[in-house]
């Protein structure tokens, strides 16, 4: 399967990405990761980004493309991918597109995870990562703690809460979410290959992607 995962920030794509690459192999392509995992390797990428990320705002499209057209062309891309967080403005879905175009690669589907402002601030608020560059395991202090307070089960790394992921940090993605990216629905639903899911429960925003495409 070829296909774009949207929803705000917390919507539960990174989650429901683990789980359709579980069903096929596809591979999940999380943008967030990459730019994340420069950013601990203080690469001139990282360095640039970090002030964007910590912010809570968008990485500027003159950061992103060069990224994606290499990893798109990677081998373990034609078993298939999803993308989680990117595109997330019209430009860059016009951008994606004409590279989609360039590689001869057709998107199956594009699922819209639908999820309330009170929900996500619940979910990410809680959320807590390893510190670790090479682990990164996300856990969260309500649902699914660590067996030791502010350790890492994998690695016994510190778990950390992100910057971007403060109240204030999430209220500022959430704004820019909704004036900068929430358009793409209208943007792919014109297309006829947009599919809005309510994403109470992973399991089941996996079950009604597979039986779409």
């Amino acid at each position: 399967m070829r296909i774009i995962l949207l929803g705000a920030p917390g919507a539960g794509k990174g989650t429901v990405s683990n789980l359709l690459t579980s069903h096929d192999g596809s591979v999940h392509i999380s943008t967030g990761d990459i730019l994340r995992n420069a950013v601990k390797a203080g690469t001139h990428l990282g360095n640039q980004a970090k002030q964007f990320m910590d912010r809570g705002d968008l990485v500027p499209d003159s950061l992103i493309m060069g990224i994606m057209e290499e990893r798109l062309q990677e081998p373990d891309c034609q078993k298939g991918f999803i993308l989680d967080g990117f595109p997330r403005t019209i430009p860059q879905a016009e951008e994606l597109d004409k590279l989609l175009a360039k590689l001869s690669i057709r998107i199956d589907l594009v699922a819209n995870l639908d999820v309330s402002k009170e929900i996500i601030l619940q979910r990410l608020t809680t959320r807590r990562t390893c510190s670790n560059a090479s682990c990164q395991a996300i856990y969260n202090v309500k649902n699914n703690p660590t067996k030791v307070e502010g350790v890492c089960d994998k690695c016994g790394s510190p778990t950390i809460q992100r910057s971007d992921e403060t109240e204030q940090a999430i209220l500022n993605r959430l704004d820019t979410y909704n004036k900068q990216t929430a358009p793409l629905t209208d943007y792919y639903s014109q297309k006829g290959i947009l599919k809005t899911i309510e994403a109470l429960f992973e399991d089941v925003v996996v079950k009604e992607i597979v039986s779409s495409i």
